[in-house]
Formats: structure tokens, sequence, C-alpha cells
């Protein structure tokens, strides 16, 4: 197993309206010798938007602004914006986050030239209903049993309001492989994969064919025992000269409920819709009080990482309600991987 050091809770709520409840899953982004972290901020009743702040070093705040940098504006995430990640591409970046309108769980992007002004561009992800959307990946044959149970009409649905299909953890990958944006986006259980020219391109029909051949589109399913109920995305991808790293989460159901660890896996750097390996156990899981007991108890979420010399900062929701940070070596992992290429 790789030796993982938790350097522990970076970041609590405080008794600012906005974050009274918790601080989770962070964006981290390293730029002009600073990190910047973009946190999920929870205030009553469940509603979130997103702080920020500044680091001097991987685990000291050095700035924290007290207000939130992105709140709810529009019907479509008007009861919150959740769990954001952060990428630059082509000099520009992306912020990916949920929007959440107390029904509808869907994948929004913003995009940024400078970090602080950011210009939402809306619901990245198909707007499908369940039975459609059943209707549609079913073309190539009968979708596993999950995708049933997980992705079905709520029994107490408003009839008035209109139910789309969730699509959550949108991560962009950091850089264009073969000229195009690949992104995984999930759909429980399993974690997919799509690839466009621009945003633009993601438009009714770009979605309609793409669940015409859902299978081919999954590129991560539940495998081992610590992700059996579900996975999903979770940091953005690092590229290596093995592989595109990705540290993601695993779900497991246990009698007092679900367990998240954090999970890591390669995919092939030219066509990352092929696995090349995965742990076959939690690179983390919830251990310390402060990961075990929380707004969601049995919670390391992770939503951020960065990479310093030979050492992987992972940065994590805890618990639902505070901020962490676990450090490893990236090569100690990466030798770890490669012991399980099929």
């Amino acid at each position: 197993m790789v030796p993982v050091k938790r350097d522990g809770i970076i970041l609590r709520k405080t008794a600012l309206d906005f974050e009274s409840e918790g601080v989770l899953n962070p964006a981290v982004i390293q730029d002009r010798g600073k990190i910047h972290l973009f946190y999920r901020a929870l205030a009553r009743n469940n509603f979130s938007s997103i702080g920020y702040c500044i680091l001097s070093d991987y685990k000291t705040i050095e700035t924290r602004l007290s207000i939130p940098v992105i709140i709810p504006e529009f019907e479509y995430e008007k009861h919150g914006v959740e769990d954001p990640r952060i990428v630059k591409i082509d000099h520009l970046f992306y912020i990916t986050y949920t929007s959440y309108d107390g029904v509808n769980a869907l994948g929004t992007l913003a995009v940024s030239e400078d970090l602080t002004s950011w210009q939402k561009q809306g619901i990245i992800v198909p707007k499908i209903p369940y039975n459609k959307f059943r209707f549609l990946s079913e073309s190539q044959g009968e979708i596993g049993e999950k995708y049933k149970r997980f992705n079905k009409l709520p029994s107490a649905h408003k009839k008035d309001k209109e139910i789309f299909l969730w699509d959550k953890n949108v991560i962009f990958f950091p850089r264009r492989i073969n000229g195009k944006l690949y992104f995984l986006h999930r759909i429980r259980p399993d974690i997919q994969i799509a690839s466009i020219e621009s945003i633009e391109d993601l438009n009714p029909d770009f979605w309609k064919d793409y669940f015409l051949h859902f299978k081919e589109h999954i590129v991560l399913s539940p495998k081992y025992e610590h992700e059996v109920s579900y996975i999903g995305g979770g940091c953005p991808p690092i590229e290596t000269k093995h592989g595109w790293l990705l540290i993601y989460h695993g779900v497991h159901d246990t009698i007092e409920g679900y367990v998240y660890s954090a999970c890591a896996a390669l995919l092939d750097l030219v066509n990352p819709e092929k696995e090349i390996s995965r742990l076959p156990y939690p690179l983390f899981k919830p251990e310390e009080e402060w990961e075990q007991k929380g707004e969601v108890n049995n919670v390391c979420f992770p939503t951020g990482a960065i990479v310093e010399g030979d050492t992987l900062h992972v940065y994590y929701g805890a618990a639902d309600q505070r901020i962490a940070v676990a450090s490893l070596s990236i090569s100690e992992l990466l030798k770890e991987l490669l012991r399980y290429t099929p």
C-alpha cells in the first residue's frame, strides 16, 4: 500500500452566514506562485455557494474572503452551487460545479481569465428526463441494473416540475487531447467521459447521439468492495508519463450508511477512454474522527490536487463539514498502480 500522510484540517466553517454549516469539497489550482482554493460553503437549510481563499503553502491559509465568489443567480441553481473543480486550458480557467434547484442536480460551467471575474456558461450536461435516458441508452441492449435503481423518477416528485437525470462531478482534463476538450461526468453508478471541439458542441443532438452509444462512454465502473455501490470523479486528471492519474471517490454501503473513500486509477494519455490500471483498495478512507463525524458521516471526498516535486497533495471534504489535505509520493503511487495493469 502507498503511504499517505494526513496533514489534517486546513479550513473550518465560520460564523459567517454563507458558511455557518460547513466548508467542503474544494477546487484547487496553482497560479503565479500561489495556491487558489475555491470551496463549497454551506449555509442553513443546505444552501450552497462557493467561497475562496489563497494559500501561502499547501496547507496554510494566507487570505480568505468573507463573501462567496460564486452565488446562485438563476432558477436552475436557486438552491445552491456545489462541489467545484478547476483547471486551466488555453489560458482560460474552467470551473465546473453542480447547480441544484432543489430537485435537479446538473453539471455547470463558469470561465475566467483572472480567477476573479467569472462568466457563467450555464448547464453543460444534458437536461434529459429519466425515461428518455433509459430509452436512448438501451438502444444497444439493456443497461446495468444499478442504472435503473439510481436513475428513476423520485416517488415524491411534483408533477408540475420537470425532473431530469442527475449528472454531476463534471471535471475537465487540464489540456486538449488530440485537439479536443475532454471531460468526465457521473451518472450513477459509473464515471463517463465525453470529448468536444468546443463548449458550443454540447447541444441536444450531441447528447442524443451520446446516449445512443452510452456504453461506449463509460470509462470506469465499480469493481472492488470499497467502491461497490457507485463511483464518481474526484480531482482533475494529472498528466504523468505513465498516463492520466485519476483520484476519484468510491462508495460502499454499510449498516451505518455510505462510506466515501479516495481511490486512484490510470487512464491512457492519448486515449483517455481506456483504463490502464486502478488500485484494488482505497488510497485513503475515513479513519480520523473528523472524517467519520460531521454533516455526513464517513466521508473522504477528494476534489482538488496539486503536485510539488514528487509530492501529491490531495484536498478533500471531510465528513461534509471541513476541508483537509493528505500527501503522498506520486512516484510510489504510480509504481503501485503499474502493479495492477492487466
